[in-house]
């Protein structure tokens, strides 16, 4: 068995098993996959090795981008363009169609982020992002002394203007993601192991922020890469795996993986495989409930 089950709603969301299929590995620390839900590849991550690969069912794993400025966390914007946080320059950035890079994103008023790590995008374009510190440390960044004084969540116009601080108050901010309606947005602390959730104004500025579930359990890991899936359903790593969280905040189980998971997208046509970046690997399993194309 692959799963713990805590709540009987998991075998309706999840299943009653699972089959952890490894697609690849010798990796250093994968993160950040993303599927292109027309051209059907997933990209993701190594920040150690400095190195984007993109996998595909007929071609494997190849290299996407190296050096890479040791991108973390990467999504698609609705016009399908790549939006990356960069560990090593403290950028978020953006591809082009014609494969260019446009900064969107280095400094809150005159010093530098501190290592963007995770990236989520609204419906009106605007784009949504943490900022930890864990790019200035040894192994998955490039150490060097930060500027700020906190660790937050920030906003930016799809252009790249307005830089705004939503929230200031976290130990490190990681994954982050909308409720199905976007009148929430939950972002995880992985420093404190919980999930928070803010109220979304109609400026898009944030309120409240109160902890919205605890994230615990045996086995090593912690709070990063989190989703919803089509029935807003929340996927967060954590201890141990992959946790399922219902939307009232009921720990329903863990999708087990045999490797510390970072980060996970859905993908393949039916959006009911989950590709899971964890540690050395990329593993897919599939569930019952899909996830949500991002374009």
């Amino acid at each position: 068995m692959n799963i713990e089950i805590r709540d009987e709603r998991f075998r309706t969301v999840v299943g009653d098993d699972i089959a952890l299929e490894r697609l690849a590995t010798g990796f250093i620390f994968t993160e950040g996959p993303v599927w292109h839900p027309h051209e059907k590849h997933l990209t993701f991550s190594d920040m150690p090795g400095d190195h984007m690969r993109r996998w595909t069912a007929a071609g494997g794993v190849k290299t996407f981008r190296k050096p890479s400025n040791k991108a973390n966390g990467n999504t698609y914007d609705r016009a399908g363009r790549m939006l990356s946080c960069e560990h090593a320059t403290s950028r978020v950035t953006r591809t082009e169609r014609d494969g260019t890079i446009t900064v969107l994103a280095t400094h809150y008023r005159d010093k530098e982020l501190n290592s963007p790590n995770d990236i989520v995008v609204k419906s009106d374009g605007r784009i949504y992002f943490t900022d930890p510190t864990y790019g200035r440390m040894p192994h998955y960044g490039v150490e060097r002394a930060v500027q700020l004084d906190f660790r937050g969540v920030y906003r930016v116009e799809e252009d790249g203007s307005g830089l705004t601080l939503l929230a200031g108050d976290f130990g490190q901010p990681n994954g982050l993601c909308f409720s199905r309606d976007e009148k929430r947005l939950f972002v995880n602390d992985t420093e404190r192991g919980h999930i928070r959730a803010f109220d979304v104004g109609a400026d898009g500025l944030l309120a409240g922020g109160a902890v919205w579930a605890e994230v615990t359990g045996s086995g090593n890991g912690a709070p990063d890469g989190m989703k919803l899936d089509r029935d807003g359903n929340l996927y967060c790593c954590g201890p141990g795996g992959l946790h399922v969280l219902s939307p009232d905040a009921r720990s329903l189980g863990v999708i087990q993986t045999p490797e510390v998971v970072a980060n996970f997208t859905w993908g393949d046509d039916d959006f009911r495989s989950i590709f899971l970046t964890a540690s050395t690997s990329l593993y897919r399993v599939r569930t019952k409930t899909p996830g949500v194309a991002l374009f």
